[in-house]
């Protein structure tokens, strides 16, 4: 069916991200001559966005509410992140475009750099993802893995908050002579002499300063926290999508170690069956990405995991074959089956399939099988218990 004069409601999330996502689709059926409009949908993931998704076994909270429209006919189509899509979905809808993916990869942010090898002993890395945390506590066993939700400015704005607070006290305190208001001072001035020359001395004032900084910067200076994080772990695309990849400072984390979550970095629009569905595929799947993430999220699916294990999976076409990196893990990174196997693109579906056997079989269903021991143990603790991970 041509695109020329269809209309498509497509509906999305509010977050920036989310709409600079569906914004894109927008774009990208718009070249095809399809007329669209956006339409804001608030979902049950954005009500409970204080509270870790894996948590309540909520993986698809953010993606239901926009299909639910879609399946009542409301809206025609839905934009989301492949990565947030639970494997299982009703039979009448399907994934009809998936845009050409950006890097699936994870980027590690710090608040004035370095790479992972360079965080202080015990540091404090904050995530969301037991994928994430897992892959850390193999690579830093020293680190503590802190939950971090919220939109990506806000982790970022989380991360950056107490640094750039420190920093902008201590050019304060420089301008002032290195007095702190504390009224319990004895009065030496010897004393208060010797302080203001070991005071700091800035070639900038506090408002030159302040001047300076990005915008996500201000906005953390305003920012309250509880946890101070010495690095927190991102998906590049979502960083490079709402332009702050720019302004902070962060670190690329290898594919092959850090291996991506199933579908990260690629774009999904879920439309019902039929004509519509096939007119947004025609317009705008890439079948390179489709291939790869297909592949990616069979072994997903067969393994059983969702969002209660750390499973990475990443494929890549090289010419007829797919290199596919896959690990399986436990919550703590101690233990692990993983693999790294060249599968045929022509039958990459049932290669998929054959592959997570060959996990399950390896030990894979065991480590699933105890982190959703965990996750269930987790839940019933409530949120009073600690989330720290050593």
């Amino acid at each position: 069916m041509s695109g020329r004069g269809r209309h498509v409601r497509l509906a999305t999330r509010g977050s920036d991200l989310a709409r600079w996502q569906a914004t894109t689709v927008k774009t990208l059926l718009e070249d095809r001559r399809f007329e669209v409009s956006l339409v804001e949908v608030e979902t049950e993931g954005d009500r409970v966005r204080d509270e870790l998704i894996h948590r309540l076994g909520r993986k698809g909270a953010f993606v239901r509410s926009l299909d639910e429209r879609v399946l009542e006919g409301d809206l025609d189509a839905a934009v989301h992140s492949m990565k947030d899509m639970p494997t299982e979905s009703p039979d009448e809808l399907v994934v009809a475009g998936v845009p050409e993916r950006a890097t699936p990869g994870d980027i590690l942010v710090t608040p004035n750099g370095g790479t992972l090898s360079d965080l202080p002993e015990n540091g404090t890395v904050g995530t969301s993802s037991l994928r994430r945390q897992a892959q850390l506590l193999d690579a830093r066993p020293d680190l503590t893995v802190e939950p971090l939700r919220g939109n990506v400015d806000t982790r970022v704005e989380k991360l950056l908050a107490p640094h750039r607070q420190h920093e902008h006290q201590r050019r304060l305190d420089a301008e002032s002579g290195g007095e702190t208001g504390d009224e319990s001072s004895d009065g030496d001035d010897d004393d208060n002499a010797t302080e203001a020359e070991d005071a700091p001395s800035f070639e900038r004032t506090a408002q030159e300063w302040f001047e300076g900084l990005s915008p996500i910067e201000r906005r953390a200076l305003e920012r309250e926290t509880e946890i101070e994080y010495d690095a927190i772990v991102l998906a590049a695309a979502g960083l490079d999508r709402i332009g702050l990849a720019r302004h902070v400072d962060a670190h690329d984390l290898s594919a092959t170690e850090f291996v991506p979550s199933p579908g990260q970095g690629a774009l999904a629009v879920t439309a019902v069956d039929g004509e519509p569905a096939t007119a947004i595929n025609d317009a705008i799947d890439h079948p390179r990405t489709r291939v790869e993430t297909t592949t990616e999220r069979v072994v997903l699916e067969e393994l059983g995991g969702g969002c209660i294990a750390p499973i990475g999976v990443h494929a890549v076409v090289q010419g007829e074959y797919l290199r596919v990196h896959a690990r399986v893990q436990n919550t703590a990174g101690t233990e692990e089956v993983s693999t790294n196997r060249d599968l045929p693109v022509e039958h990459h579906p049932d290669a998929a399939r054959d592959l997570a056997a060959d996990l399950r079989e390896r030990g894979a269903a065991e480590l699933i099988a105890a982190a959703r021991e965990e996750a269930v143990d987790a839940a019933a603790a409530g949120p009073g218990e600690s989330d720290a991970v050593r």
